[in-house]
């Protein structure tokens, strides 16, 4: 009789920083074999961010499947967020990673050569039935390289306090324009009517990519060979920033710096509306009951950020037993105890509602079709790099919008150009 399993806590892996990633095999698939059996390995991070209750959700799925399985073993050990990919890179390079990870998008085109693509051992129902927004996340070219778990989405939200305060009532924007006009009135009641972070530190998925794409623009062309950003949708959603900080409808020291959330201007309930920050976020300062959930802003487009979490496998291993321990997780009734307690989605069409008589969660929602993860492109983190110190540059006044994002392509087509 196999012994009970537990989610470790500890890297089975010593690692140690390393700049590439080879395409080798994975720690479970010594003891694997082609007929299905054997041991599949699972890297984790705490998405339930409860301890005792990740360990239970696992351990719950791990025994479910492994009785439905016999012939195979799972392990799942839960690592920090902190330095993952460095762990997971340094573990596959000295052939002892994982058969299965955790991976959100932008990672799969990093990880690409390394991975089995998920038409190999999802089925053609479970395909089908994903959402096209999830399904769209983890495709690079046509080969869908990883298996979405669960979804969320960063719509635009307002503050309804700062809304009737500033006799603005149910006026919520819904586009550029709309927004664009609030602002005055806003700013002459003591109030922004956004904020931006522009601190270099930030994530351009969430603070810039998305006007770029409301715009209808993206970061990279098409084949993924060059930068896109400084087309004239790059221009005009760099303007259109631009114009908020020049005219003090948006804090000019977020540019610069990125303070604790209690900090801020958003907190002390001074912003309207905000595309960056998520409903949990500013509960806490704004209370409940102002939150005011609305689609994405239009410009020429409607596009949201939106995170998809997935399950990957690794090659090197037994692909049949670890693809239906993905498959396994990623069922409806399955996945959805990894998605309520953080707050996140089904990733299938028909799932049924997690959140019901929660009209905020909801509305959310609403707004999952329309998100975008970010460019799955090898070198899409070394981009945010060049980019992001070149838009503070055209927020500071610094540069033209154009320049600086001439600038910014300039660098970013050299970086691409090395990682192809």
């Amino acid at each position: 009789m196999r012994s009970s399993k537990r989610i470790g806590r500890t890297l089975a892996c010593t690692a140690v920083a390393l700049t590439t990633v080879a395409a080798v095999g994975a720690c479970g698939s010594g003891d694997s074999s082609s007929t299905g059996g054997g041991t599949v390995t699972t890297w984790v991070y705490p998405v339930i961010a409860d301890e005792k209750a990740n360990q239970a959700y696992w351990d719950g799925l791990v025994a479910a499947f492994e009785k439905a399985n016999p012939d195979i073993d799972v392990k799942v050990s839960t690592y920090p967020w902190a330095n993952r990919d460095t762990a997971l890179a340094t573990a596959l390079a000295a052939n002892k990673g994982p058969d299965v990870a955790y991976l959100i998008p932008d990672q799969l085109a990093a990880y690409e050569r390394n991975l089995v693509p998920a038409d190999e051992y999802l089925s053609g129902a479970d395909r089908e039935a994903l959402r096209p927004a999830a399904l769209k996340a983890v495709t690079v070219g046509d080969t869908a390289l990883a298996t979405p778990v669960l979804m969320s989405a960063y719509p635009l939200l307002c503050n309804k306090k700062v809304f009737d305060d500033a006799g603005l009532t149910d006026r919520y924007p819904t586009t550029w324009e709309e927004l664009s006009a609030l602002a005055p009135q806003l700013k002459e009641k003591g109030y922004f009517a956004t904020s931006y972070s522009g601190d270099t530190t930030a994530t351009l998925n969430m603070t810039f990519y998305p006007l770029l794409w409301q715009a209808g623009g993206d970061v990279f062309s098409e084949d993924g060979t060059k930068a896109a950003f400084n087309s004239p949708a790059g221009v005009k959603a760099l303007t259109w920033l631009k114009t908020f900080i020049d005219e003090g409808w948006a804090p000019k020291d977020l540019v610069t710096t990125t303070p604790k959330i209690e900090q801020t201007d958003l907190a002390k309930n001074k912003v309207a509306c905000t595309w960056q920050n998520s409903a949990a976020e500013v509960e806490p300062f704004w209370g409940k009951d102002n939150i005011v959930v609305r689609p994405a802003l239009k410009g020429d487009a409607e596009a949201a950020y939106g995170t998809v979490g997935t399950l990957a496998v690794f090659k090197g291993g037994d692909t049949d037993a670890a693809g239906k321990w993905v498959s396994f997780v990623a069922q409806e009734k399955n996945s959805a105890g990894l998605q309520k307690p953080g707050g996140y989605f089904p990733t299938r069409t028909g799932a049924a509602d997690l959140y019901p008589g929660d009209t905020r969660q909801q509305e959310t929602a609403a707004v999952l079709d329309t998100t975008q993860v970010g460019p799955l492109n090898k070198a899409a983190r070394d981009v945010m790099g060049v980019l992001a110190p070149e838009l503070q540059a055209a927020l500071l006044d610094q540069k033209s919008p154009q320049d600086a994002l001439d600038a910014a392509a300039e660098a970013a087509d050299q970086l691409i150009a090395r990682k192809r």
